[in-house]
Formats: C-alpha cells, structure tokens, sequence
C-alpha cells in the first residue's frame, strides 16, 4: 500500500467502518489531548482533520467510491 493510499480518505482501504471508526476517533482524541496540553493550533489542525474525515466518511459515505478501480 502506497503513501497516497493513506491520504485518499476514498480507498479502498478505509471501506471496512471499523477503520473509518478508528480514524475518526483517534483523530477527535488527539484534538482533545492537544486542548488539554494547550496547543491550540495543532489542536484546530487535528480538529480539522478528524472533522474532515467524520464528514467523509459518515455524512456523505459511497460505498461505490471504496470500490477498486477496474484496470480493464
């Protein structure tokens, strides 16, 4: 699995919910831990990022856009 594979929230890789879970949670709990340390910017990093994400993958989720791309 490549880099890009990672950063495309539509892979593949992240059909299974319990991956879309996972991310989404460990996303919105680094933002509460960097509230907590008082990092404010990384934390509105992280919020946009695990916001991002929550929206991609449970507002306005495709199955059909987590499907391999046919090569023929």
């Amino acid at each position: 699995m490549a880099l890009k594979d990672v950063i495309n929230v539509r892979a593949p890789f992240f059909a299974p919910r319990g991956r879309r879970m996972t991310v989404c949670i460990v996303l919105w709990g680094w933002t509460v831990f960097e509230l907590a340390t008082g990092n404010f910017l990384w934390a509105a990093v992280s919020a946009a990022a695990a916001a991002w994400c929550t929206y991609e993958f449970f507002v306005v989720f495709d199955p059909d856009n987590y499907k391999e791309p046919d090569d023929g």
